[in-house]
Formats: structure tokens, sequence, C-alpha cells
């Protein structure tokens, strides 16, 4: 079993924070105030609260400036999405504080709902329509409230040099075709790299193969009308299941750990689900290792983890030149190149046809066309997975359950049945 780290709050928060990065920057100190009046001569200063990494915020930011004379761009920045969240929900009790616009992480929406009224409503820009592959922020009655920004749409990257030596296929083509089919021909695949003297483990992380799979359901942990459904035949299924295969498929690394981070260069597994934004953290982690490829495909068919919204709260005085960035901000043409950078995939319909998102390649996986095999991915989309006011600590309390499986604390079934009773918990 390995000893990377499992389970620590450090960890779990590492997690998080990479999620978010799905797009372009990182969030606002706990200090900074919002709402940044006109001067005298109608100039006006505008303050941008985000997280994650920095990518091309400010070049982005640079642009709208020089397109819109007498705009002002103040880019705040911290590298936790914990504290990002804390300060966000803080600010929007005591009702000051906030930036003009505020970023946003996907599994927040849930519990911001209750605050949707504190946010102006989403602007017809007319730059065409959302994708859906991720939780909407939406009113009751319909109305949008923050604008998508990021995605994270999954493919399976992985080793061709470790495929290859364990006889299977190892071109990005064939190993579409024996990974994208149902999970279980996922494992089984694994079982035949296993079987075939395949070293290393077949993939990273339990926790992130479980993950994936919840995502592809509709309601996992609460219903439509938020009531808490932790204990149903499919979640169980999922979470059994795979721990039953941890032992023979899995490296049982926690995600974010400095064993995994080092992993993705050593060897210790052979594949990864690969959301748009692993591209990154791979070559980041693995700069040496020349033989990782990317195939358009997903178990079970589309699935996303991570991206964000874009977010202009009322408490702000400018609310019209703020909508304006925001919506110009997630316009196509700036997501498109925000991934070009690195940062998350488009969440615009239109920008998944556009050329100049089509034709990204990426010469550390190969030359592959990972522009258009995202673009792909995104459309095999078929359910998106509802994130309820519970949905964190649900999925927290998840995690740690498996942690404790992984590291001989519990046995499966004693784990599961404490990962329901605290998930009902935390509706009580």
């Amino acid at each position: 079993m390995s000893t990377a780290q499992r389970g620590s709050a450090a960890g779990r928060r590492a997690f998080t924070v990479f999620v978010g990065i799905g797009t372009i920057a990182t969030l606002a100190l706990a200090g900074c105030a919002g709402g940044g009046e006109p001067s005298e001569d109608g100039d006006v200063t505008l303050k941008l609260s985000t997280f994650g990494e920095p990518g091309n915020i400010q070049e982005l930011a640079d642009q709208y400036e020089d397109e819109n004379p007498g705009v002002t761009i103040e880019v705040a920045t911290t590298a936790s999405s914990e504290d990002a969240r804390t300060n966000l929900l803080t600010k929007l009790a005591a009702g000051t504080g906030l930036a003009d616009v505020e970023q946003l992480e996907v599994s927040w929406i849930g519990d911001l709902t209750q605050y949707s009224d504190a946010f102006v409503p989403v602007t017809d820009d007319g730059f065409g329509d959302w994708a859906i592959v991720q939780a909407e922020p939406v009113t009751k009655d319909g109305k949008m409230w923050a604008y998508g920004l990021g995605t994270g749409p999954e493919a399976i990257c992985y080793r061709a040099d470790m495929l290859e030596a364990a006889g299977l296929p190892s071109d990005p083509e064939s190993v579409a075709g024996i990974v994208g089919g149902s999970w279980d021909e996922f494992f089984a695949a694994g079982e035949q790299y296993a079987a075939g003297g395949g070293t290393g483990a077949w993939y990273d992380s339990s926790y992130l193969i479980y993950w994936a799979q919840i995502e592809q359901l509709e309601y996992p942990y609460e219903d439509e009308d938020d009531k808490i459904v932790v204990d149903n035949p499919e979640v169980e299924a999922i979470f059994k299941n795979t721990l039953e295969r941890a032992d023979v498929l899995s490296a049982q690394l926690s995600p974010f750990s400095t064993d995994w981070n080092v992993g993705m260069g050593n060897g210790a597994f052979a594949t990864i689900t690969c959301p748009s934004w692993m591209l990154a953290m791979i070559q980041g982690n693995a700069s040496e290792a020349t033989d990782w490829r990317v195939a358009n495909a997903f178990p079970g068919g589309g699935g996303n983890i991570g991206g964000s919204y874009l977010s202009v709260p009322t408490q702000g005085k400018n609310h019209e030149a703020a909508s304006k960035f925001a919506s110009w901000l997630s316009a196509p043409e700036q997501q498109i190149a925000a991934f070009q950078a690195g940062a998350g995939f488009p969440s615009r319909s239109d920008a998944l046809e556009n050329e100049n998102l089509t034709s990204v390649t990426n010469e550390f996986f190969g030359e592959a066309e990972v522009g258009q095999i995202f673009a792909d991915r995104a459309k095999a989309i078929e359910t998106v997975s509802h994130k309820g006011p519970q949905f964190l600590a649900i999925d927290t309390a998840a995690f740690n359950a498996m942690t404790r499986v992984e590291t001989g604390q519990q046995s499966i079934d004693e784990a599961w049945d404490q990962f329901v009773s605290e998930s009902e918990a935390a509706g009580e």
C-alpha cells in the first residue's frame, strides 16, 4: 500500500483548489473590498476576485482596458479556494466587502442558490448559448445569475509505453476502443493490463474513479428538492465496486499528494481520468516522461470534473460595467484564449465549433488534437450531476470513507455505513 498522504485536510483542500482552476486565475484576498466607484471624469475601477492559477488573466485584463478606455481592472489573488469560499460566504452574509466580479467554483453552486438574489442576473450578451455540461446557477424561475467561464470535460490520459509493454494497444484510437465503453470494460482492460505484467497500477486513485462515475448520475447525493438520497443502489454499487478493485487496479494515491504528483513521472500508474485541466498537471509533473497520450474517449460516455463561473454581486456600485466585463471575459474568444494558455475548457457552445479551439494541439501529448478531443468530450456529456447545498460536505465524507478503507482502518461495508450516516447528518 502506498505511503502517499491520504485523506488529510490539506490534501483535500489542494484538490479542491486545482479543480477550481478550470479557468483563469485566483480568488480575492480576505481584506479586499469591492464596489469601485467611478471617478469624477467618469472612469471606473473594477475589482476581479478569482482563484486557482493565474493563467492569462492579467493579459486579458490588460486587453479589456485597451479596448475600453476609462476602465481599470484590479485582479486580486489567493492560492486557497477554501479561503475563497469562506470569504465569499462571510461577505454575502455581511452584505458588504465583495469584489465587483467574483469567480465561483462549480461545486459551490448548490450552496449559493440561497443567495441568488445577491447577484446581478446574467445579461443577454449575444455571445451564444452555454454548453450544458455542469451545474447551472439559476433561480427557481429560471434566471441565470452567473456567467459560465470554464469546464472540465473528461478524456483518458495514459502512458503509451506502459500499455505497450503489457501487450495492450498504445495508439490513441485503439486505446479509446478499450477504455471508452462502459466502466466494466475500463476495469476489464485494467485486469488485462495487470495480467500482461503491466508495471505500476492501472489507474492512480480510487477516489477519482469513484468521483468520475458519480458525476455521471443525475441525482447522486441530493434529489431535485435537495433531500439527501445518498443511500441508494447506484451510489452504493459505485462506492463498493471501485474499492473492491483497488488492490489490483489502483495505485491508491491521494489526489494532489506528493506521491501522486511524482507518480505521473515515475510510472506509478498507466492511466488517469483526464479533465481538460489535467493536461497541465501531467506535463508539469512528468516533463521527462515523453509517452503520455490522450484518448478521445471516456467510460460511460461523457463526464465533467471542475469548472467555474463569474458573478456580479449586487453589493457593488458598478453593475453595468461589471456585467459587461464578466460577459466579455466569458465570451467564446476569451475562453478559447484561456484554454490556449493552459486554463479551463470553454463553456460556450459557440466555442466548441470554433476553428481557433478545435485546431489546438499539444506537443507534449504527441501532438494530440486536444481542442477537438475535448470539444468532442464536452458534446458527449448527457447528464449533469445535481449539486445541492450539501454536495461538498457529502463528497468530502465519501473521500474520507474511501481513505479509511485504503489505509486499513475500516472494511468497505463499515466505511459505506459511516459515509451514509455522516451524509444524512449533514442535512439535519
